[in-house]
């Protein structure tokens, strides 16, 4: 019988082999690198000072993420400059283990009153995800003769100056809910910086301040046992922690909503394979039902988005706030 001869190759089929194989070692490779991130302990950085809102959705999201990443996550603190030190630091950190907390302060109203920043808040960092909301809470020290907006407006027009609110300094998310607030019902109040939401709310619970706009998570606590008053929230319905407090919307206001926002970003250097795991990682953390309960029972709503929606949603609140803005003129400290 007539045998065929041996097998050979073309040029190429041997091609296309050898391209097949490198490509077999490369992946092998990239999911090994992305397995092994990270190799040391991670650093979430939260450029204000304790006691905010943001001190609540990052350290619930730390907890979460120290189970699931295979090494832990901390909280590391740093105020200053509205947040632009610790936004600056972060853009320049090269090991790959630090991350921030981005927040409406120093992603969507620093950019717009501020001559010049540290640091690019489109460019030098990759969004991971939107972690949470927080409905901004409008409280007054229960000395005001206010129960609910409507008699606090009428009170504050009757005597014009006399009144002073607080914030956690110029272009934080409270100094911006209040002056939106002003803006809308036309109040002149003075405004009174701080390095902090902690500091501002010693001086309120001290009847110091007659009132300020705080996030939900941070303030509850202090509404429950009747040390601030809350007449009214930024939310669009009601919050099932305060079912007798109605909404700006509500008081006259229609359409008006005013909410915290808090997200993860890291360094515009970190690998995409690196990202890719973070940002799958982060997602899951912030809706497990551990998350969902420490956050909820703070009235914050956990999100949890991707980092191509995260990076659309940025962009929606710079074009929503600088307008806000440059109309009521804000400057920084």
């Amino acid at each position: 019988m007539h045998q065929l001869p041996p097998f050979a190759p073309t040029r190429r089929q041997l091609l296309g082999a050898g391209s097949a194989a490198a490509l077999g070692g490369l992946l092998p490779a990239t999911s090994w690198a992305q397995a092994t991130w990270p190799t040391k302990a991670v650093r979430f950085v939260v450029p204000f000072a304790p006691g905010g809102s943001s001190e609540i959705v990052a350290r619930s999201t730390a907890a979460e993420l120290s189970k699931t990443l295979g090494q832990s996550v901390f909280v590391d603190n740093k105020p200053g400059a509205a947040g632009n030190i610790a936004m600056a630091e972060v853009a320049r950190a090269e090991d790959h283990h630090t991350l921030i907390l981005g927040h409406i302060g120093t992603l969507a109203v620093n950019p717009f009153i501020f001559d010049k920043l540290p640091y690019d808040a489109n460019k030098d960092f990759k969004p991971v995800s939107l972690l949470a909301k927080v409905p901004s809470l409008y409280v007054v020290h229960p000395d005001v003769p206010a129960k609910n907006l409507k008699e606090f407006i009428a009170y504050v027009r009757k005597n014009p100056g006399r009144f002073s609110y607080g914030s956690a300094g110029n272009g934080s998310a409270g100094h911006l809910a209040f002056e939106y607030l002003k803006m809308t019902a036309d109040l002149f109040m003075l405004h009174v910086p701080y390095r902090g939401t902690g500091p501002m709310m010693t001086d309120l619970l001290s009847g110091r301040l007659d009132a300020s706009a705080v996030g939900a998570a941070a303030m509850l606590p202090f509404i429950k046992s009747g040390k601030v008053r809350c007449i009214a929230t930024g939310s669009a319905q009601r919050l099932p922690q305060l079912p007798d407090v109605a909404t700006v919307a509500e008081q006259g206001f229609p359409g008006f909503e005013m909410t915290q926002w808090y997200g993860m970003l890291a360094p515009a250097n970190l690998a995409p394979a690196h990202l890719d795991k973070l940002s799958t990682e982060t997602m899951k953390a912030v809706r497990t039902p551990a998350s969902l309960e420490r956050l909820g029972g703070d009235a914050a709503e956990a999100i949890g988005g991707t980092p191509a929606q995260f990076a659309q949603f940025i962009a929606a609140e710079q074009a929503r706030w600088k307008k806000v803005l440059l109309r009521a003129k804000v400057k920084p400290d």
